[in-house]
Parts: structure tokens; sequence; C-alpha cells
């Protein structure tokens, strides 16, 4: 006999809503809402977790005699819950039918309000602590406004007050970094040389290479070409007006024009790009640079006879890319839209700040390993990662503070830029101080990343008048920065027999790094093209090998004079190759001037061969796409 049930006062059949989910044709109208039979959910989700265990187990019992034979009872049952219903299918081994239970739906909506809860748990948290959260009363009192003006994140005249002060003290950190004991509080008179013809120099330098690069370009060549071969005309032809400049203040020169285009290229990073490639951004700064140390290690010890260690440090020399050339000619592309879609920009741009910290901090290993006696090796081997954490401490620590400084909702553009291009000077001058040189351009690739990601955040797109006034600010300092590292070449101190091995050193090296940067952005959605654009971008050399060319010739000088003032009488030409520490020194100081004249050579090879590839090849190799519709995708 078929037994009924009572289900919200309907007689139904107890099989049927069990075997369909507890469907019914119920009437909206007779559902009952008392308080009563709200507060007995419980008992009858118990009741039917119990009845259900008890209809499986008759159920398997029976099947084995009769098939058609089915069980039966009468009790009021409700609909039991979904997690109940799917456990039971798993133990039973039993199919669950799509109206029964939507696995997705459901795993879908515990994430959602796991996520709104974990959301209302942080913001309940920080609320106290939060300006949005509170507002103030009409007529406040000093005890509420003192309160509102402590909330963050800094607003109103503490807000203000804490931007000028940060302004200040960043204003005098770049003084003190640049200029030494000149910003340190004092009365005694302090010696300041500076030589003769230096600014003379330096405007014309930058008129002549901004002629030259616009006559470059008005036949379809980069216009960096024009302003490097300024810098070496300059500089080897008579009157030999760039030896006019003087040696600090090229340096800085040069530093300042470094941080106007790392500032304007990782502005532009797209974080959601960014994100997508971040494993490729690591291969790309890795793999190349390691193959590239590696081969010149290898052929500058057959070739030359340099020692291993020796050809290690020049690996590392040639093997850092140039970010100079490198990122204004991206920018170029980025800017007429060529790669954007698949964040090829994005991607060879963080990858150098990355390399050029891998590079320079091996060098810096080896060159404390050959010149001092006692090494603290554990220093030595930390000395790359601790590069690599003071970056991004710095870089994320001062971009969410110049995130929030100048406080909303109307930041001055002028005090933005301030903050911005301070604390990118006091990263690239401050990592030399505290002898870590290569944490500087990673600090402030992270540092304005983190700020332009919060501006966008705040309204603000990727053209705002930061970015604006970088761009004209851009103008003056690329004539400046080229020119300048043209002017590093000084051709009469190249040795010929040095060029001429050097040479197949550095065309070893080159090989093994396109190699190695084509097979590094495998793997993804990049076409042989996209590949074959990658390899080419990542060979230009410049400012780092400018930089780091003359300090293992600069160490390896200064040891031997020290040991000549101590042992006067004796000199490198009558040496034999077994008279003890001078014939050591000596070969020493022949290692670096290799060391530096292959550093200048590869200069002069790649910075205008490679400018000219990636702005040749990019068209070609490249899909062209807006910025715009890149946008519309992503949001899509």
């Amino acid at each position: 006999m078929s037994r009924k049930t009572s289900l919200h006062g309907k007689k139904v059949n107890i099989m049927t809503v069990l075997n369909e989910g507890g469907k019914t044709d119920e009437n909206p109208q007779k559902e009952i809402t008392t308080e009563r039979e709200n507060n007995s959910d419980l008992n009858q989700d118990l009741k039917g977790v119990k009845y259900r265990d008890l209809v499986e187990k008759e159920n398997q019992e029976k099947e084995k005699e009769d098939t058609t034979l089915r069980f039966h009872h009468t009790m009021v049952v409700k609909k039991p819950p979904l997690s109940f219903l799917e456990n039971n299918a798993n133990e039973a081994g039993t199919e669950v039918q799509p109206e029964q239970l939507n696995q997705e739906i459901v795993k879908k909506d515990l994430k959602d309000k796991s996520e709104t809860t974990n959301k209302k748990k942080k913001v309940s948290c920080c609320s106290c602590l939060l300006a949005s959260q509170h507002q103030l009363p009409p007529s406040p009192s000093m005890l509420e406004r003192g309160r509102y003006a402590l909330l963050c994140p800094p607003h109103d005249c503490l807000g203000t007050l804490l931007t000028y002060s940060l302004a200040v003290f960043t204003v005098w950190g770049v003084a003190y970094c640049i200029l030494g004991q000149v910003a340190l509080p004092g009365t005694d008179p302090i010696q300041v040389t500076v030589q003769g013809g230096t600014v003379f120099a330096l405007l014309v330098m930058l008129v002549v290479a901004y002629c030259a690069g616009w006559l470059l370009q008005q036949i379809k060549m980069p216009p960096l070409l024009g302003m490097l071969l300024t810098g070496i005309v300059l500089k080897n032809v008579p009157p030999y007006v760039a030896r006019g400049v003087d040696p600090d203040w090229y340096a800085a020169t040069r530093s300042i024009a470094l941080v106007v285009i790392l500032l304007r290229a990782c502005l532009g990073l797209n974080p959601a790009i960014l994100k997508r490639l971040s494993a490729m951004v690591f291969r790309l700064a890795f793999l190349p640079c390691i193959a590239e140390a590696t081969a010149v290690a290898i052929a500058s010890y057959l070739f030359l006879g340099l020692p291993w260690i020796w050809g290690f440090m020049l690996g590392f020399i040639l093997a850092a890319v140039s970010p100079a050339v490198v990122v204004s000619c991206l920018l170029s592309l980025q800017d007429r839209g060529f790669g954007v879609t698949k964040g090829i920009p994005t991607l060879v741009i963080a990858a150098a700040s990355m390399d050029d910290v891998l590079a320079i901090s091996c060098f810096t290993i080896l060159l404390g390993i050959t010149f001092n006696t006692e090494p603290n090796m554990a220093l030595l081997l930390l000395h790359g990662p601790l590069e690599v954490v003071v970056a991004v401490v710095w870089g994320l620590g001062w971009g969410i503070l110049i995130t929030f400084l100048p406080p909303q909702p109307n930041p001055s553009p002028l005090l933005r830029l301030l903050l911005l291009g301070g604390g990118a000077l006091l990263a690239l001058f401050g990592s030399d101080l505290i002898h870590l040189k290569g944490a500087g351009a990673l600090a402030i690739l992270v540092m304005a990343f983190v700020a332009g990601v919060g501006w966008r955040r705040q309204g603000w797109g990727d053209s705002n008048p930061v970015t604006e006034s970088l761009a004209a600010l851009w103008t003056i300092f690329q004539p400046l920065l080229f020119s300048l590292i043209g002017a590093e070449i000084q051709v009469d101190a190249l040795s010929p027999h040095t060029v001429a091995w050097g040479l197949l050193v550095v065309l070893c090296g080159i090989s093994a790094r396109t190699l190695a940067a084509f097979l590094a952005v495998g793997g993804g959605k990049n076409n042989k093209r996209e590949r074959l654009f990658v390899a080419l971008a990542w060979m230009p050399k410049a400012t780092v090998q400018a930089a780091m060319g003359p300090l293992a010739l600069g160490k390896a000088q200064e040891a031997l004079d020290h040991y000549l003032s101590e042992n006067p009488g004796q000199t490198c030409t009558d040496v034999g190759p077994d008279e003890g520490d001078l014939a050591t020194l000596c070969s020493l100081v022949e290692h670096g001037k290799q060391l530096l004249t292959i550093a200048v050579m590869v200069i002069l090879l790649t910075a205008p061969l490679g400018a000219i590839a990636i702005m040749v090849a990019g068209p070609r190799l490249l899909n062209k796409d807006t910025v715009e519709k890149v946008e519309e995708k992503e949001d899509a």
C-alpha cells in the first residue's frame, strides 16, 4: 500500500519527494510562516537525515530480493539540505540530478560568501582607522576634530603638513646623496673642485645631440643613434669638447637622466599583463644573463687567456642590458601601439631592471672576492639577495606613501612629481652610498609601479600631469644621456689586440644571449616573430657597462699604487712574470684594461645596432594595437 506524508500541509508520496529532490506543486499562499514552524526546522532536518539513511539501507536490501518492491513509511519530512544530499550521494555512489544539486553553483556561492565575509572582517578590523568609515557631526567639537584628523589616510591639514614635511626631507636627502658634506650642518669651509668647461661642454652636447637626433629621425632612423655618435665625435675629435665635463657632473647628469626614463616607463606598466607574465619575466631576467656570462667567460679564457674569475667578471659586465636604450625604444613602440596586446613592452621593461640587479650583484661579489684579502664570504653571497630586499622594501614603502600624499581629493601634480622624482633619486644615489648599487633601478621600478597602480585607483589614467611632465623632461635629458654614453668611448685608448679578440668574445656572448632570450619567452602565447623581437631587444648595452667597466681597473690600479708607494723604485715595465706580488698586481692592471676595452667596444657595437634592430624590427614583427582596445578587452 502507498503511504502518504504531509509536507507543508499537503499530502504527497514520500518516494516522490526523495526521488525528485523534494519538489512538489506547492501553493505559495498555503505556506506556513508561523514562528512555531520556523523554530522546528532543525528538528525536521534531523528527522530527514535519519529517514534518508533508513530509506537507503532498506532499498539496498530490497533490491537484492525484488527490485520492484518499494519501502514506504509515513512521517512528516522536509527536504534535506544540499550538503547532506551531496555527502550521501558520494557515500552511496549514486548520481545527483542537476536539479537537486548544481555543484559548481554551490561552490561558487560558498566562495563568494567566504570572500564577502573576509572583506567584511577586514573592513571591520580597519574601520576604526579609516576616515571613509567615519563622518564628522554637523557641529563637531575640538576633540572630535582631533580624532578625525588622525584617521587614515592622512587628510586635510595633517595630510598637507605631512606632504610638505616629506618634500623638505626629500630635497635635503637628494642634496646629501649628490653633494655630500655640503648638505650637512656646519660652518667650516669646504673645498669643492669642478673641472673647467663643464657647463659649456654639457650645453654643447645637449644642443648638438638634439639636432643630430632630429636629423636622423627625419630619415626614419632612431634618434638616439645620432646622439650616441655626437658623444663619440665630441670626445675623440678636436677640440675634444666632451673631455671638459667634470667626472662627478658627468655621472650625476647621466644618473638623473636614467631616473627620468625609468620613471616614465614604470608608471605605464600594466599590472594585469605583468601578473599574467610574471613567470616569463623571471625567465627573461635570469636565463639570458647567466647564459651570456657563461659564454663570455669560456670565450675570454680561450681567446684572451683571462683567469676564470676575471672571465666571469667580464661576462656579468657585458650581460647587463641597457635600460636607457631598451626602455626608450620600447616606449616609442608602445606609444604607436606595437606589441601592446601581448604585453611585450611591459615584459621587457620589467625584466630589464631585474637583469641589471643580477648582473651587478654577481659582478660585485666577484670583484670583492678578487680584491679583498680576507673577504667575508657570507656577506658577499648575501649581497645580491640583500639588494633585492632593500629595493623591494624601499619601493613598496615610498610608493604607498606617495599614493596618499599629497592628500585627496585634489592632489597637487607638482608635489606628486617632486615626491616621485625625489624618491627615485634617493633610491639611485642612496644605493651607491650604502654600497648596494644594483638596488637603485629595481627600487625605482617597484616604487613607480606601486604609485601608478594607486593613482589609477584614485581616478588618474595612464596619461596624467606627472607622466606628461616626465615626457617633457625626457626631451632634455635624452640627448644628454646618450651623448654622455657615447662620450665614454675613447678611441685612442683601445688596444687593437684586445679589440680583435674581444670582438669574437662579444659575438659569442650575444649569440648565447639571443638564443636564451628566444627560449625564455616561449611556452606562452607569444609566436615566433614576437619571441625573435624580444631576443633582438635584449641585445643593447650601454649604461651599466659605462658604469662598471672602469671599476676593476680602478681597484687594480689602486692596489698597484699602494704597493709601489711602499716599495719605491719598482715598475711594471721591469718586472718579470715570477717576481711575486708586483707581477700579480701588474697582471691585474692588465686584465682591468682588457675589461674596460671590451666594455667600451660593446657599447660602440651593440647600442646603435640594438637600437636600430628594435626600431626597425618592431613594426615588422609585432602586431599593432591601441591601448584603448587592450583595456576594453581586459574589461570584457
